[in-house]
């Protein structure tokens, strides 16, 4: 083996990729070397047996035996060649970058060939030359903050899917008594969130007045940055005013800020609860079983911090200092921006909702409850509300949103037809019989539209119009809107034809027309 030197602890994570079985391409790729270094090094370590002894060799081993072979005078390639850029590292460090990261920024760069464990090793040292971090533990008094987050623990089984799935543990953890609230969920969505909330304040029997969490999708927009302040979802500021606390997000990342949460509840609970649930538990059975285990358990042991029972002091101090509950729950709402399209509804959820014509085109705020509907303007200005819809593809639609011409459309139906003729006049229950009687074409439209010569003219005028035209045997459409646009039907109608007599009677005797038929008397 030429002189080329890792280094050792590069040396011993190739070694261990080698016991794994890896192939030298993918070493020397994981590892940014050349496979005819892998090649080599693996060459050694079967002439040395290290591939199969057990135990592995420790770090000092392999040391002793490198430095047999390439004494002290070559110092680790690895080293040399990372440490131009130990200046670099700090900042990033000092920034958050984690050594992975970093390692990704640098190994873009031309010239750049240090692995990825050499980038770990700086990193560690530049940690350690730094004189260490100094936290202050922040105590509130009781009823002031609670803190909440997510934490995922094991599938649980869905009886709606009949299926596992992957499943979140919500937790909010009062921060003076460390008395928790605990619910597991199948997402972390906006209304999720909020029922979440609504469930531990009424576990609670009261709100705290400040909510420390982080900066998840569901509650914060836009975290806090240099330049722009935080911004909160709408649903959640309007849940915090329903409730009266304050939401104060972390600031990116900066866990500790609600180290209570991460630590005494998310970890806590993933450590010591849920490794009791049984394979398959269904999420309704673990949540009967954490609310017990809270109070039982949980509630009941010695905190670790405060060297006292949580429910102790929960029920005897805390619980009193909570922000008394409104009178009703929130209702969870998600806002969200909709186009009101021209057929004069907005889609959510594959349900319609109709909002007044003026506004199609626009863009308008939808605010969904678990029972109601409300659509604002731009301005946030109520326009209409609807209850919810309880199925994809139903349709919820206030006829004067609509058009007024075209309401009458909308509604029509062969009875409503006729008792609008018949609240005009005979003449025109006769027409609209008639139109609506006929066979085999379907004349309910044509009989809309005469109906709809009242709204032009009078219904007066219409019935005149239809009597003449019943008078002259033609109550045709076309004629009838003649009869109006002409004025016709201001005309006075002609005396009717008397009914024909029906029985017959001969002027001249038969005998007569026999004689005049024969050549005898004469026919005048």
């Amino acid at each position: 083996m030429k002189k080329r030197r890792l280094a050792t602890m590069d040396v011993q994570t190739l070694l261990g990729r080698v016991r794994a079985g890896e192939a030298d391409r993918a070493i020397a790729r994981a590892m940014q070397i050349s496979r005819t270094t892998v090649k080599k090094y693996r060459t050694w370590f079967a002439a040395e047996g290290f591939v199969t002894c057990d135990p592995m060799p420790t770090l000092s081993e392999l040391h002793e035996r490198l430095q047999a072979i390439f004494g002290d005078s070559n110092p680790p390639q690895n080293q040399s060649s990372i440490a131009s850029y130990r200046d670099e590292i700090q900042r990033w460090l000092e920034q958050g970058l984690r050594p992975r990261i970093i390692f990704q920024k640098l190994n873009v760069r031309p010239g750049f060939t240090a692995s990825e464990s050499a980038v770990y090793r700086l990193c560690q040292k530049v940690k350690a030359s730094q004189p260490p971090e100094v936290f202050v533990r922040l105590e509130t008094a009781p009823g002031q903050v609670a803190q909440v987050d997510f934490g995922e623990v094991r599938a649980l089984f869905d009886p709606a899917t009949q299926t596992l799935r992957r499943a979140w543990a919500f937790t909010m953890v009062l921060a003076w008594s460390r008395h928790q609230f605990v619910e597991f969920v199948f997402d972390q969505s906006l209304r999720t969130w909020l029922l979440c909330h609504q469930h531990a304040f009424e576990f609670f029997g009261g709100a705290p007045k400040r909510i420390v969490l982080d900066n998840l999708k569901a509650a914060i927009i836009r975290a806090y940055t240099r330049d722009h302040d935080v911004e909160v979802t709408r649903a959640y500021a309007e849940c915090a005013e329903h409730y009266g606390f304050l939401i104060d997000p972390c600031l990116p990342a900066h866990p500790r800020h609600k180290g209570k949460v991460e630590r005494g509840g998310v970890r806590y609970v993933q450590q010591s609860f849920v490794p009791l649930l049984e394979p398959n538990t269904s999420i309704g059975e673990a949540n009967v079983q954490v609310r017990q285990w809270v109070l039982a358990k949980a509630g009941l042991r010695t905190h670790g911090t405060t060297h006292q029972v949580p429910l102790t002091r929960f029920a005897q101090t805390e619980q009193a200092a909570l922000l008394p509950l409104p009178r009703t729950a929130y209702d969870p709402a998600v806002w969200k921006p909709v186009k009101l399209h021209r057929d004069g509804h907005v889609v959510f959820e594959k349900a319609f909702y109709s909002v007044p014509c003026r506004f199609v085109g626009q863009i308008l705020w939808l605010r969904a409850g678990l029972r109601e509907i409300r659509l604002f303007s731009s301005g946030f200005q109520l326009i209409t509300t609807h209850p919810r819809a309880t199925q994809a593809g139903e349709r919820l639609t206030q006829l004067d949103h609509l058009p007024p011409e075209k309401i009458r459309g909308l509604t029509a139906s062969r009875d409503l037809c006729r008792a609008e003729a018949q609240d005009i006049g005979p003449a025109t229950t006769q027409v609209i019989t008639e139109l609506l009687e006929s066979r085999p074409v379907d004349k309910m439209r044509t009989a809309l539209r005469v109906l709809h010569l009242a709204d032009t003219y009078t219904p007066v005028r219409l019935e005149a119009a239809c009597a003449r035209g019943v008078a002259f045997g033609d109550v045709s459409l076309v004629t009838l809107k003649r009869i109006l646009a002409e004025g016709l039907d201001v005309l006075t109608l002609p005396l009717p034809i008397p009914p024909r007599n029906e029985s017959f009677v001969f002027v001249r005797p038969p005998e007569e027309l026999a004689q005049a038929v024969s050549g005898g008397a004469p026919w005048n």
